[in-house]
């Protein structure tokens, strides 16, 4: 790759060297001089990841400068600068074209340093892991605040709106900062279109003082669609599981934001919670509420009854979701037992368990597990040794779960729930 790096250099050479050495006969006006010595300088930015480095000829009897810069590119001018998305040592020549004819450089190892190196900059972009690490906003209150100059708080964000909550930013160890919306983004105070972003960014360690997170490009944004003067973010804090943002306003308050590692089952806790607490109960006016079977045929041991016909004790039953993952259980006076000995009404249940929620295992969308041994939805008899609930569908009116893992076979029950 040197070799051909060196060939393309000189191919690049040769058209100004031939319109100076061309002369006809008798020509007198033919330009002539020594050949130059190709020489340079650098200066390395340290202030500032992706590292750029500026190159300047020093040269002798040249006017046309080639660069090879050690990382597979090219080059041309003086002085010229040059960027590093890699840290590591570089062997950098110079190409330099003269009325002479051509001098090549002695070469110099230039040392880039390595962004992963600086702790905040590996948290950011998870340089222990895979490169990239995506962010989403923190579902939780004060996830957004704005406050004065001095640092007095204004406001602090209670809830978010779900098309806030499924936003991601990709951050890469190769300073590329990506953006998916969800389908909707968010701006003034209302969900609309999704908003064009993403682009390059600049990581500035800022030893005085907080490090920076500095966007490229026209319309980028992190968190929030406001307009972040010079789109520059103080880090608060990074770590493996918090990343804190503030930045200074138009007006002059300041936005502290407060990421979390994106959680892709998060849309979905948000609407079995209501982003705080959401109550269900069994959708007695659709047919087949509960059905039992086999993953592969959910009804084959049960289709279902009549929308209805479920027994007044079942049908009445409430099933409150927190964002605390406590789920807490109305029986409203009695519980309807099933089993394969009895089916009948008999005195409630009522009571509360911890869940524990996360993505599903097998077909679903999420799932949860709750974890006080007899609790249960729907059906005292639905999985009532693994109490594994998978969400099969969800929006912020209707819900379908399915109880059970299915695995090797087992009994899964398929049961459809309203919000009260």
């Amino acid at each position: 790759m040197k070799t051909i790096a060196r060939m393309a250099l000189l191919g690049l050479l040769a058209g100004p060297l031939l319109l100076t050495s061309c002369k006809k006969d008798g020509d007198e006006s033919q330009l002539e001089g020594p050949i130059p010595t190709s020489t340079f300088t650098f200066q390395v930015n340290t202030t500032e990841f992706p590292t750029v480095v500026t190159f300047t000829s020093t040269s002798q009897d040249g006017f046309v400068y080639e660069w090879n810069f050690g990382d597979n590119s090219l080059g041309t001018g003086s002085p010229v600068q040059h960027t590093y998305t890699r840290g590591g040592s570089y062997q950098v020549e110079l190409l330099t074209a003269g009325r002479g004819g051509t001098g090549i450089s002695a070469k110099q190892t230039v040392t880039v340093p390595d962004g992963c190196s600086n702790a905040v900059f590996s948290k950011i972009v998870d340089c222990a892991g895979s490169g990239t690490r995506v962010w989403s906003f923190l579902n939780a209150p004060g996830s957004i605040v704005r406050e004065s100059a001095s640092g007095t708080v204004l406001s602090s964000s209670t809830t978010l709106d779900p098309c806030q909550l499924d936003d991601q930013f990709a951050f890469s160890s190769n300073y590329t900062l990506g953006y998916t919306s969800g389908g909707q983004s968010f701006k003034n105070g209302a969900c609309v279109n999704s908003i064009a972003n993403g682009g390059n960014f600049v990581f500035r360690p800022n030893p005085s003082g907080n490090p920076q997170i500095v966007l490229r490009g026209k319309g980028n944004f992190i968190g929030t669609a406001d307009s972040v003067a010079n789109k520059t973010y103080d880090v608060l804090e990074a770590t493996d599981t918090r990343l804190r943002l503030r930045g200074t306003n138009p007006d002059g308050t300041r936005t502290v934001l407060t990421l979390a590692p994106y959680d892709a089952t998060a849309p979905f806790k948000q609407l079995l919670t209501g982003n705080s607490s959401r109550t269900w109960k069994l959708d007695n006016t659709v047919d087949a509420p509960i059905v039992v079977g086999t993953e592969l045929n959910p009804t084959e041991y049960f289709g279902g009854v009549k929308a209805g016909e479920l027994p007044a004790c079942q049908s009445d039953d409430e099933y409150t979701f927190s964002t605390a993952n406590v789920m807490s259980y109305d029986a409203k006076g009695e519980t309807f037992f099933a089993d394969k000995k009895n089916y009948s009404c008999q005195p409630g249940l009522t009571g509360t368990t911890p869940f524990v929620f996360g993505p599903a295992s097998g077909a679903g969308l999420a799932q949860f597990r709750l974890t006080r041994p007899g609790a249960f939805i729907a059906a005292t008899d639905a999985s009532p040794t693994e109490q594994v609930y998978r969400i099969l569908t969800i929006d912020d009116k209707k819900m379908t779960l399915r109880a059970g893992s299915g695995q090797n076979g087992g009994t899964v029950f398929t049961i459809k729930l309203v919000v009260k």
